[in-house]
């Protein structure tokens, strides 16, 4: 992991994303101590459609409409 001060960082930005984009890790530091670390963003896997189907349960009350009170407090009133 390296280290390089804030002036280098702002200096080879593109160069230390480029390192980061390779696995390594960055660590940004101000008078010597580490304020900062650049790392590779997780990569996301695609989203599916209908995932979660079966793994979440909506209780059928949920659908019922709201108290009268709740809902004039849902509304700012």
């Amino acid at each position: 992991m390296a280290t390089v001060n804030v002036h280098e960082a702002k200096t080879h930005l593109s160069r230390l994303l480029a390192q980061v984009e390779a696995g390594e890790e960055v660590t940004i530091a101000r008078n010597g101590k580490p304020v900062a670390r650049l790392v590779p963003c997780k990569k996301r896997g695609k989203r599916q459609f209908g995932a979660m189907k079966g793994k979440i349960k909506v209780d059928d009350s949920f659908f019922d409409p709201l108290p009268e009170e709740e809902l004039r407090l849902w509304e700012g009133g």
